[in-house]
């Protein structure tokens, strides 16, 4: 039997044509599987990050973990913009309108540029006061400042990698973005290595040689990151630009300047999810200032143990790009009970994948957090909660692929609000509640019990079908 290409089942939905159960399940594999791959590796970026500086010490580890709920914000608001644009190419893409596709992604450009160059002069503006604010030690706050700035020069890389990747995602084009994330990983490993470390000598197979290095410790690990994403970004800008079969738009005259229409629609669904993405973000700043009155140890071991955990749930993220895919094409196509069973298809695949990855973190948490840190203290403490989070992971993961199943339908409102009263409502109140009685381990008590009551809400939602009400395409 000939094995029908991932390209070709994505055409039997633009055509709607029929696809048997084990076609959607293939479809729904093969879609997750490098977004998969994509999104551990972004996330190894950040694990490798934490590891090299973490072997630094626990203040170094502590300078890096109190700024990072603030480059989420940051992440999270590049990611909205970009979806805003995705959805709709999607949409587009699935009713079969290459050129109306087209046209939404050169207004996405100009667009995600703006917003790029406005969050990096607020990045660097606020940069050496972000520390302070958000309560970390006197001897903290050089290096965290430091590491926020250098981030901030990187957006408008970042906001290119991102849209690049999510229009090509739209298309079905998971492995180019994959690959390049991989690639992406192996030269932050790279770059960090020459910017971190000063120079050195290096035996290797009984021969000793010098290394060169820039010795910046911190900021090294932020210039590491910086260099990988810009090169990550042109080459992946490029491949959606030029080699693109659907969204190539290098040898085509079109409208660069935004459209009132696209860009309302470009709001309609990324609004909610920066608004969302800010109110997340800033919770977890909160969390962060709940943690830090319990110590140095204890900050730098929530700060690594989250690390550890979104090696975890990562997967979720990339079986949810592939639902945002065959959702959003499957009612651009106007096929709705074919969006329902793929959403379904893929939550539960979602759910099987990251129930596996719980119980490797339970089991081997301290492996993963001595991988981050040198410190007992901080493995010790990072252990014992990651432990406690490993038992939320299969309701974690039905409310990530359940939402990016709700993206793809560009609803995004009720979810959001979701999420928002999920985190601040349970999580922080919990927290706050809990953070003086059982120091660390209550925090993280407080995180595993939203994130359940988190996933059995999106399964609620997902049962019914208002979420496939189809927002209209972009013209």
């Amino acid at each position: 039997m000939t094995r029908i290409s991932t390209d070709e089942l994505l055409a039997k939905i633009r055509r709607k044509e029929n696809l048997t159960a084990s076609e959607q399940t293939s479809l729904v594999v093969r879609l997750s599987v490098p977004a998969v791959l994509a999104e551990i590796s972004t996330i190894l970026m950040e694990y490798i990050d934490a590891a090299m500086v973490g072997h630094m010490g626990a203040q170094a580890s502590a300078a890096v973990s109190v700024v990072m709920p603030t480059l989420w914000l940051f992440w999270g608001m590049a990611r909205a913009v970009c979806m805003g644009f995705s959805v709709q190419a999607a949409h587009r893409i699935g009713a079969d309108d290459l050129a109306g596709a087209r046209s939404v992604l050169r207004q996405a450009l100009v667009t995600a540029l703006g917003v790029a160059t406005a969050a990096l002069f607020l990045g660097v503006s606020v940069s050496r006061y972000v520390p302070v604010w958000l309560g970390a030690a006197p001897e903290v706050c050089p290096d965290a400042s430091a590491y926020f700035g250098i981030f901030a020069l990187g957006q408008p890389f970042m906001i290119l990698l991102f849209l690049a990747g999510g229009m090509l995602r739209s298309a079905g084009d998971m492995k180019t973005p994959s690959v390049m994330n991989v690639v992406l990983c192996f030269l932050d490993v790279v770059f960090n290595w020459f910017f971190i470390f000063p120079v050195r000598d290096v035996t290797v197979f009984g021969l000793t040689f010098s290394v060169w290095g820039a010795g910046l410790g911190v900021e090294g690990a932020a210039w590491g990151t910086f260099a990988a994403q810009a090169a990550a970004a042109s080459v992946l800008l490029w491949q959606l630009c030029a080699r693109s079969p659907l969204l190539k738009i290098t040898h085509e005259k079109g409208r660069f300047m935004p459209t009132r229409e696209c860009l309302k629609r470009a709001v309609t669904i990324g609004l909610p999810v920066g608004v969302e993405r800010f109110f997340m973000c800033s919770a977890q700043i909160v969390l962060t200032m709940i943690v830090a009155p319990l110590g140095t140890v204890a900050l730098a071991a929530h700060g690594l143990a989250t690390s550890a955990e979104s090696l975890c749930y990562m997967p979720g993220y990339g079986v949810s790009e592939a639902a945002t895919t065959m959702v959003g094409q499957s009612l651009g196509a106007g096929r709705k009970d074919l969006a329902r069973r793929m959403a379904w298809l893929a939550t539960a695949i979602g759910v099987g994948v990251m129930t596996l990855m719980g119980a490797v973190m339970y089991f081997e948490a301290p492996l993963l957090m001595q991988w981050l840190s040198s410190d007992a203290g901080v493995v010790a403490a990072g252990s014992e909660v990651l432990r406690i989070e490993a038992f939320a992971e299969p309701l974690f993961a039905a409310s990530i692929v359940a939402y990016g199943a709700f993206v793809g339908a560009g609803d995004t409102l009720v979810p959001c609000l979701l999420n928002l009263g999920s985190m601040w409502a349970v999580r922080l109140s919990l927290a706050f509640y809990l953070a003086p009685l059982y120091g660390l381990k209550g925090v993280w008590i407080a995180m595993a019990a939203e994130l359940s009551l988190r996933g059995s809400l999106f399964l609620l939602r997902l049962r019914g079908r208002r979420w496939m009400q189809r927002m209209p395409t972009a013209r």
